[in-house]
């Protein structure tokens, strides 16, 4: 085939890639679906977005489903806070949502709650359809000692207005929690909880508790109440458990002393017994020089040995009587 007969074929297939990358940059299928639903949106609208890197199906079709139902936003509102990393998509159902449900909410709120990182039409749905949240078991400690403990259910509605910088379900839980262990603890007999379990919902729901937070309390609801451990005899024991073992310390203690005041005592009577040794070795000694010295007759010294006998005897005597005793 000559040039002459290739350049239709050439000319066409140009066309063809031509529209495809026109057909690629420019959507022009999503501009036809804005005409055909009533929003008046420029083609050139469309290439804008596409050079600020903005997907235009992310603001086109929420801009279609708020048309449709008759919320009054504009492409600059959902293109910009699709850049500041919104979900447009998200805020146009809240949109709608609040506007089914005769709840006030413009634009620019929707949008700071959904870049404040909170589901905004979850929050919307929960102003009409009021969330119930349930605490783990809460235990308190009676004047008695008895511990009671206590399960709530908490109704809360979102409040729009405080969804920004309000606090979260764990501040209210916790709020709860305190309000519960504190009624129990004012309570002097732990029957008077288990009769009157309502007087803890009054008591915590009449303490202003959500406010600072996101939610608006409307009922908290004691769901199941239970007897717990006997806090009051628990501590009564480890008190006389502690009192037993501090006697029995200052016991040990006296005993120690004891025992060192004996060995104290013995060391001085081996002490006392030595110096009797001692002077008991210095006697026949003493008795040579009386009898050299004249001081001392041989009488004498035969009377000192009589007496030395009796003494050696009695002593035997009275061993073998304690012998005899033993064995009977």
């Amino acid at each position: 085939m000559t040039l002459e007969q290739l350049m239709p074929i050439i000319i066409i297939g140009i066309i063809i890639i031509v529209v495809a990358v026109l057909f690629t940059f420019i959507p022009v299928m999503l501009w036809i679906s804005a005409l055909a639903a009533g929003v008046k949106i420029s083609i050139f609208t469309l290439v804008g977005m596409r050079l600020r890197r903005v997907i235009p199906s992310r603001v086109i079709n929420p801009l279609i489903k708020a048309h449709k139902a008759g919320v009054n936003v504009n492409t600059n509102q959902l293109e910009s806070h699709y850049l500041a990393g919104g979900n447009v998509d998200r805020v146009v159902n809240a949109l709608i949502a609040a506007q089914r449900a005769n709840i006030e909410l413009s634009f620019e709120r929707c949008a700071a709650i959904d870049l404040a990182g909170r589901d905004v039409l979850e929050a919307v749905q929960m102003s009409v359809n009021p969330k119930v949240i349930e605490t783990p078991f809460i235990a308190g400690v009676a004047m008695d000692g008895i511990e009671v403990k206590a399960k709530a259910r908490i109704t809360v509605r979102a409040n729009i207005d405080r969804l920004v910088g309000g606090a979260g379900e764990d501040t209210v839980i916790a709020r709860v929690g305190e309000g519960i262990v504190s009624t129990i603890g004012s309570s002097e007999n732990h029957n008077k909880v288990l009769e009157n379990p309502d007087r803890i919902s009054q008591n915590v729901l009449g303490k202003g508790l959500d406010a600072g937070t996101a939610f608006e309390i409307l009922s908290i609801d004691i769901a199941d109440i239970d007897i717990g451990k006997n806090i009051g005899a628990i501590l009564q024991t480890d008190q006389a458990e502690a009192d037993k073992n501090i006697a029995q310390a200052k016991a040990e203690e006296r005993r120690a002393m004891a025992i060192a005041q004996e060995q104290e005592m013995r060391a001085r009577v081996q002490e006392m017994q030595a110096k009797v040794v001692e002077a008991e070795a210095q006697v026949p000694q003493a008795l040579a020089e009386a009898l050299r010295s004249g001081k001392m007759g041989v009488m004498d010294y035969m009377n000192y040995q009589n007496i030395n006998a009796d003494t050696d005897m009695r002593n035997t005597l009275g061993k073998m009587s304690d012998e005899e005793e033993e064995e009977k």
